[in-house]
Parts: C-alpha cells; sequence; structure tokens
C-alpha cells in the first residue's frame, strides 16, 4: 500500500542552512489498516503525509505508493495516481465557499471528468452517512466547522480511494465535535475498506487506531 524506505527530507532555510524534516524514514502499511502518528509542531508529521500522499519527493530515499516509487515519476503522473487512489483531509477543510454541499462533494468526480447518475448517487450516499443529505443545496458557509470537516470528509471517500490522509483533521475543532468526527472517520473507512493514516496532536484520538506512531525531529517510532 504505502511504504518509506530510508526516507530522508532536507529544506535549505537562508538563516540556518539545510534542515532536516525526516530523517531515514522505513515504514510499511497494510491494506485496511489505520495507523494514528503524534509528535509535537514541526516535527516533521506534514512533511511524511506531503510525501505519502506525492505533493512533494524525498530529498534521498524511495517512497513506494501501491508499488510504484514515487520519487521516479513525473508531477503530473504523481497528481493523476493521488487524484484516482489517495483521498485527503485537511485541518481547515478547503472547501469552496459559494458551492453548495452537493457541489464541493462532487469536485473529485468534476475534476476526473466523472459525472451522471451514480456519482450523484454516490454523494447522496455519503452525505446521508455524515448526517447532511438534507442539506445538500446548501452553501458549506452555512454550516458549523464540525459539519464542514464533515463534508470535507464525504469529498475525500467519493472517489473510493485505496489510501486516506489525514492532517490534524480534528485541530479546527473542540474536543465534542473533533471526537465525532473522529469516530465518524474511523468507522466510515472501516466500512469502505481503506487505509487510513492520520496525524495528530491528541494522544486520545490516536489510541483510536489500530496502530500508534511517533516521531521527533523528524526521527519516525513505529513501536
Amino acid at each position: 500500500m504505502l511504504a518509506f524506505d530510508r526516507v530522508s527530507k532536507v529544506y535549505d532555510t537562508f538563516a540556518s542552512g539545510s534542515r532536516y524534516a525526516l530523517r531515514d524514514v522505513t515504514f510499511a502499511t497494510s491494506m485496511g489498516r489505520t495507523i494514528a502518528i503524534v509528535g509535537r509542531s514541526g516535527s516533521g508529521k506534514s512533511t511524511l503525509l506531503h510525501l505519502a500522499a506525492g505533493i512533494d519527493v524525498p530529498t534521498t530515499g524511495s517512497v513506494g505508493l501501491f508499488g510504484r516509487p514515487l520519487e521516479r515519476e513525473s508531477e503530473t503522473a504523481r497528481t493523476r495516481l493521488r487524484r484516482d487512489a489517495v483521498g485527503l483531509v485537511f485541518q481547515f477543510f478547503y472547501l469552496l465557499p459559494h458551492l453548495s454541499l452537493h457541489d464541493n462533494v462532487a469536485l473529485p468526480a468534476l475534476i476526473a471528468g466523472e459525472r451522471g447518475a451514480a456519482v450523484d448517487a454516490r454523494i447522496r450516499q455519503l452525505l446521508a452517512r455524515v448526517g447532511l443529505e438534507d442539506r445538500a443545496r446548501d452553501p458549506v458557509q452555512h454550516l458549523s466547522g464540525g459539519e464542514m470537516q464533515r463534508v470535507a470528509i464525504a469529498r475525500a471517500l467519493l472517489r473510493r480511494p485505496r489510501l486516506l490522509l489525514a492532517d490534524e483533521p480534528t485541530g479546527n475543532l473542540d474536543d465534542a465535535n473533533g471526537r465525532a468526527v473522529m469516530d465518524l472517520l474511523l468507522a466510515l473507512v472501516a466500512e469502505e475498506g481503506t487505509t487510513l493514516l492520520y496525524v495528530t496532536h491528541s494522544r486520545e484520538f490516536a489510541a483510536l487506531a489500530d496502530e500508534t506512531w511517533e516521531i521527533h525531529s523528524g526521527v519516525l517510532d513505529t513501536g
């Protein structure tokens, strides 16, 4: 599914020269597993997810996604692979406020050139599953933060990705909404058979995963 082989990511900074965001990270994930990664701000959690999604490539080492080494793929090929097989959930939702719930969820299909009754049925199914089917035509700007994140999760799952990557999916929510969103996310990936890798600062939410890994100053401990 996803494998890192001695992956390091180095950024050049004007003030201090080279800075390691990740150091010699190695792991492999299995189908259908949920994995939480915990660590302080700046520890390398988001960098790891960006590499896993092919948004960035490693400085050294190899990132394998579905058996394809991403560092050998063109940016266009990585984008297509991410579009077709990876779902992304972020802390700040990234919904388009002038669009309805339905149209926000539909975006991945529209980008992929998919339209029609099957797409609409899938959108209705997901909005019903996240408890928002009756608000499908409302603009998302009328939603609460927890409701916006539920729409973002539905959007990420629309095209049935084999891998879902979530970057602090509850980080912009209060405790009650955060737990509700986390429970919903885990239930949905279990139903869909999707592998989930999520980063969080919450030990409580990390404990809900099949496995919890820790990252410190770019060094990953898979326990």
